[in-house]
């Protein structure tokens, strides 16, 4: 039997794929904002595991976020004055949700 997928289609020029065929996932950096259980809010150097947990070196945790827009204005760093970020060494939690940090950190 011979193989009749198609990768491609062009159609007008264009040329088009499957959509499964398409990973759109942004992958994550390094340094990340990491929101654990119980409202713990991390920010430092990020390690993925295996089993779903995340290793954070040069941690600080994020006791007030100073923002005025929610928690995603700190991607480019803390708000000067208003933040307030406590050193806390290496921490180990299951995120519940991660943010990738641009700068500033």
């Amino acid at each position: 039997m011979s193989d009749t997928s198609i990768e491609t289609i062009k159609i007008n020029g264009v040329d088009y794929v499957r959509a499964d065929s398409v990973n759109t996932a942004i992958p994550l950096g390094q340094k990340r904002i990491v929101i654990a259980d119980r409202g713990w809010v991390f920010v430092g150097d990020c390690q993925d595991h295996e089993d779903g947990t995340v290793t954070i070196t040069n941690a600080k945790n994020i006791r007030c976020w100073g923002t005025t827009a929610g928690l995603g204005e700190l991607v480019n760093g803390p708000i000067a004055g208003k933040t307030v970020a406590d050193p806390y060494g290496t921490v180990r939690a299951l995120p519940i949700a991660q943010i990738n940090v641009i700068k500033g950190w």
